[in-house]
């Protein structure tokens, strides 16, 4: 475990559930004006969730999610090009990353790790930068952003969660990494359970969010509405926001992948949870409002539980 990046996720994943549990207290309901319940609400609603009329003042786009994955397919991208090299070539990684390990609380002097450890890593980075790859695509040609904004705190929460997301892979390995050594591959059964896990969740995300695009498409693909409806299909049967809970199985197959034991990562996990649910939360919430006919049966977030 590196204490460093573990105690951040773990306050980050502290903080949103705080969050998620003052969003069920009564006092802290109110969409009123001023006040601290209201500074509450501001940070955590976005785009179909903050009521009309509220203040537009440090908002930005919606759209702007897009820039959470530019920023994510060229930081993560590089990193896997330096821990490649590292591992393959012998090569060292550059001095900046190397700071990065120390500030970040990895111990230089520890060289212990298995081949099938250093291969994890490798392979966890290497899924990230294919997951980022894939949300920008589908950012640019699939979905169909609302004229909905987001805080400006949101947005930069958004940068820094996918450069430290990345950073806190490539920490997993020592800062000297092989010291001239190439890396010998050892696939282990749970690499086959966690990228078999990771294309299922990424499949469904996939199916999810078209059935979201076509809500505001006719039959020939054309934009015609940004306005919002019920989505049906695929896990929308079960839960209002299975894109969420996709994004959340995602990051629990990269632990899987990791080998199940590495704690740092699974704070990561934590932060995921937290942070979508709450999301989840209020997009349900939403939708109970506006929808009359809105199935009863389904959750918010996770099938048949929550």
């Amino acid at each position: 475990m590196l204490p460093v990046l573990a105690a951040v996720w773990s306050l980050l994943a502290v903080a949103f559930l705080a969050a998620l549990l003052l969003l069920r207290a009564p006092a802290w309901r109110s969409d009123g004006r001023g006040g601290v319940s209201d500074l509450f609400h501001e940070l955590i609603r976005y785009g179909k969730t903050r009521p009309p009329g509220w203040s537009l003042y440090y908002l930005v786009p919606k759209s702007w999610f897009t820039h959470f994955y530019v920023v994510s397919v060229v930081w993560n991208g590089s990193l896997l090009y330096w821990l490649f090299r590292a591992e393959f070539l012998g090569e060292s990684l550059p001095s900046w990353i190397q700071d990065m390990h120390r500030a970040l609380g990895r111990d230089s002097q520890n060289e212990d790790m298995a081949d099938s450890e250093h291969f994890s890593a490798l392979l966890v980075l290497l899924f990230l930068w294919l997951h980022s790859c894939r949300r920008l695509a589908e950012c640019l040609w699939t979905s169909v952003f609302s004229n909905g904004f987001i805080h400006i705190v949101q947005y930069y929460y958004g940068l820094g969660f996918y450069i430290a997301v990345g950073s806190t892979v490539l920490c997993q390995v020592p800062t000297n990494v092989r010291t001239g050594k190439e890396l010998s591959v050892q696939i282990c059964w749970y690499h086959i359970v966690g990228i078999t896990m990771y294309i299922w969740a990424s499949l469904h995300q996939h199916r999810c969010l078209v059935i979201l695009a076509k809500l505001r498409k006719n039959k020939s693909g054309k934009v015609v509405r940004l306005g919002y409806d019920v989505p049906f299909g695929d896990w929308f049967e079960s839960v209002s926001c299975p894109h969420y809970f996709a994004e959340l199985l995602i990051y629990v197959s990269m632990a899987i992948m990791l080998g199940f034991q590495n704690v740092t990562w699974w704070c990561v996990v934590m932060c995921v949870l937290f942070n979508q649910a709450l999301a989840a939360v209020l997009s349900h919430e939403f939708y109970e409002k506006n929808f009359r006919s809105y199935p009863k049966h389904r959750k918010a977030f996770i099938p048949h539980v929550f």
